[in-house]
């Protein structure tokens, strides 16, 4: 393990103190709310379920509202709520069960600040078979926007097979940027914490010879070898600089593994999840101004890889 560290390892591990999940009481938020649990019993947090119900329509004149006995959507979200939390067993931790009406957005937005949230969950399901449309509008809105770590459970993730999850595998992939650096002390914590293989990826992009050197116009032998050797030298620097990721002080139980692919994103980062068998995928992504537009790019990284893996994505926005 190098001795060499670009980034600062914490003193201390990360804690989830307060853990916020949204549930719509679909079958995915249901599968999200089984990590969000096992996370809370492993960190001892407190657990926060809430569920949005949609704004009243705006009326000319403005009514009184309804009796609560008589508000039937209302009285219908809080007997699925708590038949959710007694299904769930979520007596076993510190819970909180929240009904608030309001965008969905807002209403997170306001109990994250309230309560100091640490982690937000969120449960997304495939819509009409389109890559664009399979985390959902509000998902992806959430996800752009959270000030905080956000644990995806996407489409394809199964419900883990016991009450108590088990991080063996964490995979971390980097472009060294400022989003990857932010999210490096969630992956080395958790890895930590669940004596997980830690498995370090850097991605090359594919390059031709006609990228690198002139000559190519006129493939040679010496061509060829420059080629090789500047993709071998590439490949070097960047297995260096993964190495210099880890710091001697971190506690992992198993030796680290460093990875250098040449391959596209994000095919590269998903098939190197399924080689290594990982468990969870912890990664940056850049804030964007204008979240609602760019969730839709079809072929954006982050979107792509919580589309298509079949295991959690922790993402950290910078």
């Amino acid at each position: 393990m190098s001795t060499l560290s670009q980034i600062h390892h914490p003193e201390t591990k990360v804690q989830f103190k307060q853990i916020l999940i949204a549930t719509d009481f679909s079958a995915s938020s249901q599968c999200a709310l089984t990590y969000a649990l096992s996370l809370a019993r492993r960190y001892g947090s407190t657990l926060s379920v809430v569920h949005a119900m949609a704004p009243e329509p705006r009326e000319p004149i403005p009514l009184e509202r309804l009796p609560r006995e008589l508000n039937v959507p209302r009285l219908d979200a809080e007997r699925q709520m708590h038949q959710l939390a007694e299904n769930a067993r979520l007596d076993i931790v510190d819970h909180h069960l929240i009904i608030k009406q309001g965008p969905v957005w807002d209403v997170l937005s306001s109990i994250i600040e309230r309560e100091n949230v640490d982690l937000l969950v969120l449960g997304t399901r495939g819509r009409g078979g389109l890559k664009k449309l399979a985390l959902g509008s509000i998902a992806e809105q959430v996800l752009r926007l959270a000030p905080c770590p956000v644990l995806t459970i996407g489409p394809h993730v199964p419900p883990p097979a016991s009450g108590l999850i088990q991080f063996r595998g964490i995979l971390f992939p980097t472009d060294f940027g400022r989003a990857a650096d932010a999210a490096f002390p969630y992956a080395l914590s958790i890895a930590e914490e669940h004596q997980a293989r830690f498995v370090l990826l850097h991605m090359l992009p594919p390059m031709s010879l006609t990228d690198v050197s002139p000559g190519a116009y006129c493939p040679s032998p010496h061509a060829a070898e420059q080629f090789v050797k500047w993709q071998h030298s590439m490949r070097e620097q960047s297995r260096l600089k993964l190495t210099k990721l880890l710091p001697s002080s971190a506690k992992l139980a198993l030796e680290p593994e460093f990875i250098v692919r040449t391959d596209f994103l994000p095919e590269g980062i998903l098939e190197t999840a399924a080689i290594r068998r990982i468990d969870l995928i912890v990664m940056g992504a850049n804030r964007t101004s204008s979240p609602r537009v760019s969730a839709h790019i079809p072929w954006a990284l982050t979107h792509e890889v919580i589309c298509r893996a079949s295991c959690p994505v922790l993402t950290c926005m910078a």
